[in-house]
């Protein structure tokens, strides 16, 4: 019986916990883009960047890969404002950052909070959109990171 209790207990700790914020990490330091890239997939199994192959001894290259949004009619900007319009109606999905070329967005989960930083990037040289999604807490996302990213693009792609 005490097991069961502990357990409980161990529930509501973490609940409250999630609903403090306590579990929604820290904003990364180097979030944007430096030198037409954005910042590189995580050392762990919890992001993925459609620019991971430029890292192509990354431990996690192979895990983080995932397609660009192709722009839509060769224009960038329109392609933006779609995406944009996108993320405003994702559920847990907050615009922190948008710009013609750049948007970074914070996505929390439901129940636990936990937030991933999402970044999206106008590339004037591929004529695509590159994406990263990554969480701040944990070595593996469940996936989580990649639905989330395919979400979008089915959604963009249905505009």
């Amino acid at each position: 019986m005490f097991v069961i209790y502990l357990i409980i207990l161990l529930i509501v700790v973490v609940l409250l916990a999630a609903q403090f914020g306590l579990l929604a990490g820290k904003q990364p330091n180097h979030i944007g883009v430096v030198n037409e890239r954005l910042k590189p997939p995580s050392k762990t199994r919890n992001s993925v960047s459609s620019q991971a192959d430029l890292h192509a001894d990354h431990l996690q290259m192979q895990y983080a890969k995932i397609e660009p949004l192709p722009f839509k009619n060769n224009n960038a900007a329109n392609s933006m404002q779609v995406l944009v319009s996108i993320l405003k109606t994702t559920p847990g999905v907050t615009i922190v950052d948008a710009k013609p070329d750049y948007i970074y967005a914070h996505a929390k989960t439901k129940v636990l909070k936990f937030v991933d930083d999402v970044e999206f990037w106008v590339n004037p040289a591929k004529g695509v959109i590159d994406v990263r999604s990554a969480s701040r807490l944990g070595r593996e996302d469940f996936g989580v990171n990649r639905a989330r990213v395919e979400a979008i693009r089915a959604a963009y792609m249905a505009n």
